[in-house]
């Protein structure tokens, strides 16, 4: 069991939060987290053995990361010691590790659990590595960021990395009608308030607690419909961090929606990142990007209408500018798409790394001094609008280089028009070549 000090009789008599009153006492009450908790999952499977593996519980606020940590603890008769980076250093490191050698000796294993892991920087987490690696504690750190950008690799090769659901919509029922149980009443709400008050938890089980305690507080005396709920209780932020890796994921969303022509998908994701606080001119300069990268000429008014919808937001300023934002996702969503300039510059570039420095041919090159004139710089070139196609079907790659394909357009939208204009051009350069191979 966690060895602890025994609660004061004053402490008892206290009053606690209903969050508190309802933290679950065994791992079997705990929701949510199946794919982890039951038998053959990894921590079940650690549980049944007795043997505990560092580990960091990944996962996004309120799904249970410390009070599985607790009861892991429990179940292995470890003692829980609990630390938060937020507002401990090296000192308090030290300090943690040298009672647990000494718990050590005496046969009591220490899980030390560290809140906001990912706080730590560099160095502290440094500090980890000798007291892991010879077993002085059980690591079990919690992070609602992703460990690999985060974590140390040396820190990250020696735990497990285990990631935690947001609670669904089963689990947060469950925690109401455990609320609801604890206090001896149900909530006071209309059939259609209950499922909104879910929804405003956003998957956060701390938070969703946090709201009934506030309804049961507010002692109504009939049923809340939704408007009335809404003004009783304060709807949870969205999950939204825009340094961190939700920023990249919805952007990711969006520019796949996109990609995948969803207008409707890419809407939500945009309403997402608007609402999660996200500024307009990031989402705008990445619709241009996606105009010119996922589109290009199978639209050619893809680019101009992802400038015109970033300036436009510009020019009014928010609200009123996401609008024009909105018009651009809802245009580039519905444009035709290809990725073939995208493709064409990679393919030249990687050409242009292989070839070198070649020269470009002669004819092609400027002449503005007699001794250019005199070395064949512009002998023999051909002056396009001259000839009756418009096509001098002349050489403009380096001498010595083969002819090379890299744009290749799709037969989609304009690109239509233009894969018929190469293939004419072709036709007229195969000519020309046939016509010089004739004696």
């Amino acid at each position: 069991m966690t060895r602890q000090n025994a609660p004061s009789l004053f402490e008892d008599a206290a009053p606690r939060p209903l969050a508190d009153r309802l933290r679950p006492r065994s791992l079997d009450e705990v929701v949510g987290q199946d794919h982890l908790l039951r038998v053959d999952g990894p921590l079940g499977r650690m549980v049944a053995s007795g043997a505990l593996a560092s580990t960091v519980l990944w996962g996004p606020p309120g799904c249970g990361k410390t009070t599985i940590a607790r009861l892991l603890a429990d179940h292995t008769d470890m003692l829980f010691a609990p630390l938060s980076a937020v507002f401990s250093g090296v000192a308090e490191l030290r300090k943690v590790f040298a009672e647990a050698r000494e718990r050590r000796v005496g046969g009591t294993g220490t899980l030390l659990f560290v809140d906001e892991i990912h706080r730590f920087n560099r160095a502290q987490q440094d500090a980890f590595l000798p007291v892991v690696e010879d077993g002085t504690v059980i690591l079990v750190g919690a992070t609602t960021e992703n460990p690999s950008f985060e974590l140390n690799g040396a820190l990250l090769s020696r735990c497990t990395v285990l990631v935690l659901n947001r609670l669904d919509d089963g689990a947060l029922e469950t925690l109401l009608a455990r609320a609801e149980e604890a206090e001896g009443r149900a909530l006071a709400l209309e059939p259609d308030a209950r499922p909104m008050l879910r929804a405003m938890a956003d998957g956060d089980g701390r938070a969703l607690i946090n709201m009934a305690e506030a309804l049961f507080a507010a002692g109504a005396t009939r049923p809340l419909d939704v408007p009335e709920l809404m003004e009783t209780v304060q709807r949870r932020a969205p999950l939204y961090d825009k340094s961190q890796e939700g920023h990249y994921n919805l952007i990711s969303a969006l520019h796949k929606s996109l990609r995948g022509s969803d207008t409707d998908a890419a809407l939500y994701w945009l309403a997402r990142m608007l609402a999660g606080g996200e500024d307009p001119r990031y989402i705008a300069r990445r619709l241009v990007r996606f105009a010119v990268e996922d589109i290009g000429l199978a639209d050619p008014q893809a680019l101009p209408q992802a400038l015109a919808g970033w300036e436009a937001y510009e020019r009014l300023g928010s609200p009123e500018g996401e609008l024009a934002i909105a018009q651009t996702v809802i245009y580039l969503g519905t444009a035709a798409k290809s990725n073939a300039s995208y493709r064409a510059l990679s393919h030249a570039l990687a050409s242009a790394r292989e070839t070198g420095s070649l020269m470009p041919p002669k004819h092609i090159l400027n002449a503005p001094t007699r001794l250019m004139k005199d070395l064949g710089y512009g002998k023999g070139y051909v002056y396009d609008h001259d000839t009756e196609d418009g096509f001098s079907a002349q050489n403009y790659f380096p001498d010595g280089m083969p002819r090379r394909s890299f744009y290749q357009p799709k037969e989609r939208g304009f690109e239509r028009d233009v894969t018929k204009r190469l293939a004419y051009w072709q036709k007229l350069r195969d000519a020309a070549a046939d016509g010089a191979e004739e004696p």
